[in-house]
């Protein structure tokens, strides 16, 4: 995302979200844990917008979401959203569609890593949120649940149906998308849907510590491996390549790199700089 903006301040509280900025690290809490955080029209707002700001800052290294109470987010709020949507015409859902489109996108261009803190239930637009992060930290009562098949709706929401098998592979994904069935821990661990497995109640502090761990390296060599893995997605290996070279001869002309290398000769830990 474009560091340049127009004449709008930065927002200065969030109704939605609980939003912490330290050192160079965002901890954004899902903050309905009356609901188990159910997204409303608002929240999903809020996380877009929230994420374009923070890029555009270049003041976050990482980022931890997670949600307060007894679980992650239990997805789309039943009578703030599907109630809502049942009176919209299809303009009207189209805009909708594209917003919660808007939100995983951010997630996967925003240029720092993602962690997400999962316990307890990640459901329908909620495990969609956790599947667009680049980490996965869950604990044992962590469940993950596609859905949107439950409701009538197709199980390609959100971009789930292009993440979920890059994550999991095609024959996981088509289970978990066509049948929406919640997966345990140590499943989600098995088939590769989490990063790591904590300790039970230790995914937040797991999560932050992690999210310490890639604060405090090099900044923008994990911004550009966040974009090279998205972006090769659907490039052909000799794009692909080229992709990787033009990057890394950029790379290579930055301060990190030669701070490295100077490190390395003085037998000291490198400082890294983010340039």
């Amino acid at each position: 995302m474009s560091p340049f903006t127009g004449s709008a301040a930065r927002t200065a509280r969030w109704e939605h979200l609980r939003v912490e900025v330290a050192d160079g690290v965002a901890h954004v809490t899902l903050a309905r844990p009356d609901k188990l955080n159910a997204l409303t029209f608002g929240a999903y707002a809020d996380l877009r917008d929230l994420l374009a700001e923070l890029s555009r800052e270049r003041a976050v290294r990482a980022l931890v979401l997670g949600g307060e109470g007894r679980g992650f987010c239990s997805g789309g709020d039943v009578d703030e959203i599907i109630g809502a949507t049942l009176s919209m015409d299809t303009a009207q859902l189209l805009d909708f569609n594209r917003m919660t489109g808007q939100v995983v996108r951010a997630v996967r261009e925003c240029p720092f890593p993602v962690v997400a803190a999962v316990h307890g239930v990640a459901a329908g637009a909620g495990a969609v949120l956790a599947l667009a992060a680049d980490f996965r930290v869950a604990d044992p009562t962590a469940r993950f649940a596609f859905l949107f098949t439950r409701v009538g709706l197709s199980g390609g929401d959100m971009g789930a149906a292009y993440l979920l098998p890059r994550v999991v592979g095609l024959g996981h994904a088509t289970r978990l998308l066509m049948l929406g069935e919640p997966v345990r821990a140590p499943e989600a661990e098995r088939i590769g849907l989490i990063s790591a497995l904590a300790d039970e109640g230790g995914a937040d502090t797991a999560a932050r510590e992690l999210a310490r761990r890639l604060a405090d390296g090099p900044a923008l060599a994990h911004a550009q491996t966040k974009a090279l893995l998205t972006s090769e997605l659907d490039m052909p290996l000799a794009a692909s390549i080229e992709l990787d070279a033009s990057t890394q001869a950029l790379l290579m002309t930055g301060e990190d790199y030669a701070e490295f290398h100077a490190a390395f000769t003085e037998k000291r830990a490198p400082k890294w700089r983010g340039r």
